[in-house]
C-alpha cells in the first residue's frame, strides 16, 4: 500500500513517537510511507527540504519525509490511504481527494479539554473519516459525545527500550519518580502535594523528576534528570520503586506505561486512558480523578507496605509487556488501513 501520515512536527512527544513507529514499520512491512510534516515558514520549509531533517532521536528512521509550508487538501499525495494524527490535520484529511485514499483519524487524546477552541476540536471528531483511537475511553468519548464508532488500537510499550535494568544509585527509598512538565494538566502541582504529604509517614522518599525541561524551581526535587537520552530513559524508570502518575486526563498515557515495563509500580488518577493498563489494586494503584487527598493515600500505601509495592510491580510488568506489543500492533493497523470499506464514522 501506498499509505500517508499528517504528523505536527518531529520532536519527541509520545503521540510523535507512536505515528512515527508505525509510518517506520509498516515501511519495513514493504509498504511505501510519506510522513507530511508543516514546517511553518517557506524559508524553514526550504532548509528543511534541502538538509533532508528527519526525526534524529529514532535511528534508522525509514519512512520518507515530506516537509511543507502548511497541510494542503490538494498537496498531499496520491495514496491508499490517508490518517490525520490530531484536529488541526484532520480538516485537511477530511477535504482530501478520492486519489489520496481512504481517510482516517488517529485519535491519540480528547483534544477538546485542553488544545484549541473546544468547539472547533469538536467539529473534527463528527466529519466522515473512519476512527481509530488509543484506548478505550477515547472510544467511549467518541459514541458518547460524538454518535460515532473507532477501533480502539492502544499505543504498545517499545519492550527493546524499556527494560529492566537500573541506574546504579545511593539515594534513600522509596524513590518515586514523576514528569516534570509545564502544562497545568499534567497534574505537577497534585504529585508534589502527594509527595508532600506522603513524607509525613514516610519521610525517605526519594522524589526524582525527569522532562524536557528542567523545573524553575530546582528544589522541588531531590533529584532530576534534564532531558535524558532516549536509550538512558530505561534506566531512570528502573531506577525508581514508584511511578507517580497525577494526570488529570490522558489520552493513553504512555510514560506510566514504559515505567511499568521496567518494573516500578504506579500510582495514577483516574484519567481516562489509563484504564486500559491500570487495574485498581491488580497493576496498580488508581485515585478518584484530581483527588489530591485519595492520590496521597494511594503513594502511601506503596511507600509503607513493601509486599504490595512488589506485587503491584510485577503483575504491572507482566501486563504491559504482554498485553500489547508492536508487531501485533502493526499488523492490526495495516489490516484496517488495508479494509477501508466499511462506512465512514
Amino acid at each position: 500500500m501506498t499509505l500517508t501520515f499528517l504528523c505536527p512536527h518531529l520532536r519527541i512527544a509520545g503521540g510523535v513517537r507512536a505515528i512515527l513507529t508505525y509510518a517506520d514499520r509498516l515501511t519495513a512491512l514493504g509498504h511505501t510511507v510519506t510522513v507530511v510534516v508543516p514546517a511553518h515558514g517557506i524559508l524553514s520549509t526550504l532548509r528543511l527540504r534541502r538538509a533532508g531533517a528527519r526525526p534524529e532521536w529514532l535511528p534508522g528512521f525509514r519512512a520518507r519525509i515530506r516537509w511543507v509550508r502548511r497541510w494542503t487538501a490538494e498537496g498531499l499525495p496520491d495514496g491508499d490511504a490517508v490518517v490525520a494524527t490530531a484536529w488541526q490535520s484532520a480538516p485537511v484529511v477530511a477535504a482530501a481527494p478520492a486519489r489520496c485514499g481512504a481517510k482516517f483519524y488517529l485519535v491519540q487524546h480528547y483534544e477538546s479539554l485542553y488544545h484549541g477552541a473546544p468547539d472547533v476540536v469538536d467539529a473534527t471528531y463528527r466529519l466522515p473519516l473512519r476512527k481509530i483511537v488509543i484506548s478505550t475511553w477515547l472510544r467511549d468519548v467518541m459514541r458518547e459525545r460524538f454518535g460515532s464508532d473507532a477501533e480502539v488500537l492502544v499505543t504498545p510499550v517499545d519492550l527493546e527500550l524499556f527494560r529492566p535494568g537500573a541506574l546504579a544509585v545511593e539515594s534513600p527509598r522509596p524513590r518515586v519518580l514523576m514528569l516534570h512538565h509545564e502544562y497545568a494538566w499534567k497534574g505537577v502541582a497534585d504529585g508534589l502535594e502527594a509527595v508532600r504529604r506522603a513524607r509525613r509517614a514516610v519521610p525517605t522518599l526519594h522524589l526524582v523528576g525527569f522532562g524536557v525541561k528542567a523545573p524553575a524551581d530546582p528544589t522541588v526535587y531531590d533529584e532530576f534528570h534534564a532531558n535524558p537520552p532516549q536509550q538512558g530513559l530505561g534506566a531512570v524508570y528502573a531506577s525508581a520503586d514508584i511511578y507517580l502518575c497525577p494526570s488529570w486526563d490522558e489520552g493513553l498515557g504512555m510514560p506510566p506505561m514504559e515505567a511499568m515495563a521496567c518494573g516500578a509500580a504506579l500510582v495514577t488518577y483516574d484519567n481516562g486512558g489509563c484504564r486500559d493498563y491500570a487495574r485498581d489494586g491488580e497493576t496498580a494503584l488508581v485515585a478518584r480523578r484530581r483527588d489530591v487527598a485519595d492520590l496521597a493515600v494511594k503513594l502511601e500505601r506503596l511507600a509503607t507496605d513493601d509486599e504490595l509495592r512488589g506485587r503491584i510491580a510485577r503483575t504491572g510488568q507482566a501486563f504491559v509487556r504482554t498485553a500489547f506489543h508492536w508487531s501485533r500492533a502493526v499488523r492490526r493497523l495495516e489490516a484496517l488501513l488495508r479494509n477501508a470499506d466499511s462506512p465512514a464514522c
